[in-house]
C-alpha cells in the first residue's frame, strides 16, 4: 500500500512521536510511506531512510497557504496514493480542501485531542466533514468531545488508541544516577517528572500549586519540567513566589526522556485536557507511578496502577502526591511493573499500527468493544 501522511509540523509532540512511529513500522512492513508537513524545522524523523519526507514550508501569508497546497497537490498526483491520512487540526482541514479540486482514493482525518482550542476550529471540521471518508481520534472521551461539539456526524470518527514501541522504550536501570548526578542532587531526593508543552492545556500552575504544598521530610521532592513553550517566563516567575525554585528544574527539550522516566520517582501530569497522551504510555512502560487529572482517556489507560484526580484542582494534585511519596517502596515498585505489562498487552504500536490499515483500508468500523484498553 502507497500510504502518505501529512501533519502540521514535526515538531517535539505525542501526535508527531506517533506519525514517525508508525511511518516507521509500515515501512518494514512492507508498504510505501510519504511524510508531508506543512511547516517548522523537523525535530523529529523516522529512522528509517526509506521514509520520504517532504516540507511544504507553508507560512502564514494566503500567498505561502496557496503555494503549499499546490505543491501538495503535485506531490499527490505524482505519488499516486492509496490512502491519505492527515494528523492535526490545520493538516486535517487543509488536506480536505485539497480534495475539493484534487481526487484522492482514501482519505483519513486523524485528531488527537478532546479540544481543538476554539470553536471555529471545530466548525472547520463540520464544514469539511463530508470531504473525509473517515476520521479517528485517540479515545473515546475525544470522540464524544467532538460529536458534542457537533464536529462531525455520530459514526463518522473511530478510536484508535495511540500505541508505542515497548521493545524500545523500558526502565533503564542506571539511569537514576546520571539523572541525580546532573541535577546535583542526592539518592534519598524523591524526584517528581513531568513532560510536555510550556502552554495552557498542560496547567502547569495547577502541578506548581500542589507542588508548593508538599513538605515530605526527611527529604524535600524536587520537580523535574522537561519541554519548552510561550509560559516559560510565566512559570519561572510563578515557581519563585510560591517559594518552590530551589527544588524545580526546567530542562528544556531533551531525547533522553526514557532516562529520565526511569531516574524519577513519579510521573505526574496536571493537564486540563487531553486526547490519549503518548508520554503516559512512555512513563507506564518505564514503570513509572504516574500520577495524573481525569481528562481524555488517561483513566482508561491507567486502570489500577496509579492515581487519578479532577482536573484543575491542586489540593486534590497536592493529596494525590503526598500518597504517592508515602507509598512503600515495594507497592510502587510492584505498580511500576504492573503499568508496563498493561501498556504492553493493551497499548501496543503493532496493535495500533493494525488498527489504522484497517480504517485505511475501509474493512467497515472499528469495534469499540475490542478497545486495546479494554478490560
Amino acid at each position: 500500500m502507497r500510504i502518505l501522511f501529512t501533519i502540521t509540523s514535526l515538531g517535539v509532540g505525542g501526535a508527531e512521536r506517533l506519525l514517525v512511529s508508525l511511518a516507521d513500522c509500515y515501512v518494514a512492513l512492507g508498504h510505501e510511506v510519504t511524510l508531508v508537513y506543512f511547516h517548522g524545522e523537523a525535530e523529529l524523523r523516522p529512522s528509517d531512510p526509506k521514509v520520504k519526507i517532504c516540507n511544504l514550508e507553508m507560512h502564514r501569508s494566503p500567498l505561502s497557504v496557496i503555494n503549499a497546497m499546490w505543491r501538495l497537490r503535485q506531490l499527490i498526483r505524482e505519488y499516486k496514493p492509496d490512502v491519505v491520512n492527515s494528523h492535526l487540526v490545520h493538516a486535517n482541514i487543509l488536506t480536505r480542501l485539497l480534495r475539493v479540486v484534487n481526487p484522492m482514493p482514501r482519505l483519513v482525518s486523524s485528531a488527537h485531542n478532546t479540544n481543538e482550542e476554539g470553536r471555529m476550529r471545530f466548525l472547520a471540521y463540520r464544514l469539511t466533514d463530508r470531504l473525509a471518508d473517515m476520521s479517528t481520534n485517540v479515545s473515546d472521551e475525544a470522540v464524544k468531545a467532538f460529536e458534542q461539539q457537533g464536529a462531525l456526524r455520530s459514526g463518522r470518527m473511530v478510536t484508535i488508541q495511540n500505541g508505542i514501541d515497548t521493545a524500545a522504550l523500558t526502565f533503564v536501570s542506571d539511569a537514576r544516577a546520571r539523572v541525580l548526578t546532573e541535577l546535583s542532587l542526592n539518592e534519598a531526593t524523591p524526584l517528581l517528572l513531568a513532560v510536555g508543552r510550556l502552554w495552557e492545556q498542560k496547567d502547569y500552575p495547577n502541578l506548581l500549586r500542589a507542588f508548593s504544598h508538599l513538605a515530605i521530610s526527611p527529604e524535600l521532592p524536587h520537580l523535574v519540567i522537561v519541554g519548552d513553550g510561550p509560559l516559560r517566563g510565566e512559570l519561572v516567575e510563578m515557581a519563585e513566589s510560591l517559594g518552590i525554585a530551589d527544588r524545580l528544574h526546567f530542562l528544556g527539550l531533551r531525547h533522553d526522556v526514557a532516562d529520565l522516566l526511569s531516574a524519577c520517582d513519579f510521573y505526574v501530569m496536571s493537564s486540563a485536557w487531553e486526547g490519549l497522551p503518548m508520554v503516559i504510555l512512555e512513563a507506564m512502560a518505564c514503570q513509572c507511578f504516574v500520577v495524573a487529572t481525569d481528562c481524555g482517556g488517561i483513566r482508561s489507560v491507567l486502570g489500577e496502577t496509579g492515581f487519578v484526580v479532577p482536573t484543575q484542582n491542586s489540593e486534590a494534585l497536592a493529596s494525590a502526591l503526598e500518597r504517592s511519596l508515602q507509598l512503600p517502596s515495594d507497592e510502587r515498585k510492584n505498580m511500576g511493573r504492573a503499568a508496563r505489562e498493561r501498556v504492553v498487552k493493551h497499548f501496543s504500536l503493532k496493535t495500533t499500527a493494525e488498527r489504522y490499515l484497517s480504517v485505511y483500508r475501509g474493512d467497515g468500523p472499528i469495534d469499540q468493544k475490542h478497545e486495546q484498553g479494554a478490560e
